[in-house]
């Protein structure tokens, strides 16, 4: 069974290790089967793509390429800083939140 990611969609993160150290963004998309996450404007390719009916110019494209997501550290919205992320059950029954391990505030 694969574990849940600790990061969602539109969470700002921070980007640890790597060419794009330092760098954040908002993920765009998520892979959990791959582990792996789309930031905006972090990590760009060159894709090169022959012309079509849509873009006759063909050419060279850029755009953003999956990350790894131990690469990742998410920022929180509360204390602002670079955080890991802890999970905390809410009442009796298996609901369970993201916490930040700084501020020990909810984070969803």
């Amino acid at each position: 069974m694969q574990a849940k990611p600790k990061l969602h969609k539109n969470d700002v993160v921070t980007v640890i290790s790597g060419k794009d150290r330092g760098k954040s963004g908002k993920v765009l998309k998520i892979f959990p089967k791959k582990d792996k996450a789309i930031v905006e404007k972090v990590n760009f390719v060159k894709r090169h793509t022959r012309p079509t009916q849509k873009m006759p110019q063909g050419g060279i494209l850029e755009k953003e390429a999956p990350l790894a997501l131990s690469k990742l550290k998410l920022i929180c919205n509360k204390c602002n800083a670079v955080t890991r992320i802890s999970f905390k059950r809410i009442g009796d029954n298996d609901k369970f939140v993201r916490v930040c391990t700084k501020c020990k505030e909810m984070i969803d």
